[in-house]
């Protein structure tokens, strides 16, 4: 891998994050999958991720092609302002959606690699347009393995979702479908066609729509209290360095079919309120349509399929066992009968100087 300059215009950040966390805040750079010379597609680009994984690749990469594939021609334009071809040359921007199989197959003509993080993922919204959440989670789920595979991709990574484990909405059990299309892909890909692997992770400090800036945002508007839904919730907690970092390193591990599951700390919404604003009182607004208290990303129902490595856990195909015995002779373990990762037992929870260092990064949005 040989590192490239990034145009200062870019205005990229740091990545990593500093010893005195307070809690382990993994970054997950390790083994990092080869971009330089690739051509990548990332649907869903314009999302939060997808900038992130822009600003990421243009540090450390020079692929030879990196297509942002979206059906929103307002968020496409305004990422170009950002992430020109004018200081990006092998960026390309290619409306499209992945209910459509079709333009799906003429974006992927060439392509080395491709990252789903396309999908609808508002739990509520969700709950109450289901045959969309379907079409754009199911349904494109399925275009795009079809696609890769008429297409001749290399590799295709899917980002999931801890909704997905144990799931009671619908957003979640669109992805936990998800999910099981991708795994299953590979073997129907056969020997020639592309490995597809899967990344699980939780909610994403950063992103749009999560709780930690709508805290801020409120607090920053002069709110006199703060809402939380339950003073029991518990969520995983990763930032959008830890998330690209993830997939990167999970590629270069896959050996096709796997979900990765990275091991990240947890934390209560009443102390990340606390942690955010001490001084403001809580208002108990009471759960939303399809929301959980706490969240799961490796079900006990997976425990005698899931393998544990130093900072991560794969949970194979259990209908094929060469996987199962190729990552122990590399060195992972398997886990306890019973095992499960959840955020309520997570043993590594955050405290509020970790939380504060999450907070503290800088993010595309």
């Amino acid at each position: 891998m040989t590192p490239t300059s990034a145009p200062a215009s870019l205005g990229l950040a740091p990545t990593g994050f500093p010893a005195e966390a307070g809690c382990p805040l993994r970054d997950f750079r390790q083994p990092r999958v080869d971009l330089n010379d690739k051509t990548i597609l990332v649907t869903g680009g314009t999302g939060s991720f997808g900038k992130h994984l822009v600003q990421m690749i243009a540090q450390e990469f020079k692929p030879a092609k990196l297509i942002i594939f979206s059906r929103d021609e307002l968020k496409q334009y305004e990422m170009a302002q950002r992430f020109s071809q004018s200081d990006l040359p092998y960026i390309r921007y290619f409306i499209g959606d992945v209910r459509d199989e079709r333009r799906l197959c003429q974006a992927m003509r060439g392509v080395d690699i491709v990252i789903h993080a396309a999908a609808l993922k508002h739990v509520t919204i969700a709950e109450y347009n289901p045959f969309e959440c379907i079409k754009t989670n199911v349904m494109g789920a399925e275009n795009v393995v079809r696609a890769a595979i008429d297409a001749g991709v290399k590799h295709v990574c899917a980002l999931s979702t801890d909704k997905a484990a144990n799931p009671i909405n619908l957003y979640g059990a669109s992805k936990l479908a998800s999910d099981k299309i991708f795994t299953a892909a590979h073997a129907m890909a056969g020997q020639e066609g592309p490995t597809f692997s899967v990344v699980r992770y939780g909610n994403v400090v950063g992103s749009r729509g999560s709780v930690a800036p709508f805290f801020r945002k409120l607090v920053a508007e002069g709110a006199t209290e703060l809402p939380i839904t339950d003073p029991r919730m518990t969520r995983f907690w990763i930032t959008l360095t830890q998330a690209v970092n993830f997939v990167l390193s999970s590629m270069e591990l896959s050996k096709g079919g796997e979900i990765f599951v990275p091991k990240i700390p947890a934390m209560s919404t009443v102390d990340m309120a606390r942690t955010i604003a001490p001084s403001l009182p809580h208002k108990i607004i009471g759960i939303r349509p399809g929301e959980k208290l706490h969240e799961t990303m490796v079900p006990i129902d997976d425990a005698h399929s899931t393998l544990e490595l130093d900072d991560r856990y794969v949970i194979l195909p259990s209908h094929d066992n060469w996987r199962y015995a190729a990552y122990l002779a590399d060195g992972a373990q398997k886990v306890a009968d019973g095992f499960s990762y959840a955020s309520d037992s997570n043993p590594e929870m955050l405290d509020a100087r970790g939380l504060q260092t999450l907070l503290n990064e800088t993010y595309v949005t």
